[in-house]
């Protein structure tokens, strides 16, 4: 708003003028404007009291506006990773897993699910329910995610094929 009261004259006007001053108000101006902000930041506080990090560390209590840390609960799991497992035959046939691949029947070619060892590589908590990732050792083919119902565990490493 100053600049707008000034003449265009008072512009044309070099430093060394009395112009000079107008200039300087107004960036006096700027810096008196932010001085209430410094000190409304200061009367917050009331000066009687003391700052509650002073007043924990005198009594030894964590102050109330203090939020209280939720842990989230880990999942139970019904296997651990690295269990070495393999597949029911009778379950994946009936599973709707099988059935979105669009094999034929009594496919041959998904045996090693059922009679090779799988390892747990990881296990996660879908909303369709609980689901492994399963790597079969020395089969050339990428891990698979199946559900953890219709895998069968295997209690030794020393896994006998069928």
């Amino acid at each position: 708003m100053e600049s707008l009261a000034m003449t265009p004259r008072a512009l044309l006007i070099p430093r060394s003028s009395p112009a000079v001053p107008a200039a300087s108000a107004s960036s006096s101006a700027r810096r008196r404007r932010a001085a209430p902000v410094k000190a409304s930041a200061a009367a917050a506080e009331p000066a009687g009291e003391e700052k509650p990090a002073a007043a924990a560390a005198g009594d030894g209590a964590a102050p109330a506006a203090a939020p209280k840390k939720i842990l989230k609960k880990k999942p139970v799991y019904s296997m651990k990773k690295g269990q070495i497992v393999r597949v029911d035959k009778e379950k994946y046939l009936n599973s709707i897993n099988y059935l979105s691949v669009g094999h034929p029947p009594y496919y041959k070619g998904l045996d090693y699910i059922y009679e090779d060892r799988g390892e747990v590589l990881d296990i996660r908590v879908f909303e369709t329910g609980e689901y492994a990732l399963i790597a079969w050792v020395g089969i050339p083919t990428p891990p698979a995610w199946l559900p953890t119902y219709m895998l069968i565990k295997s209690d030794k490493l020393d896994y006998e094929r069928i």
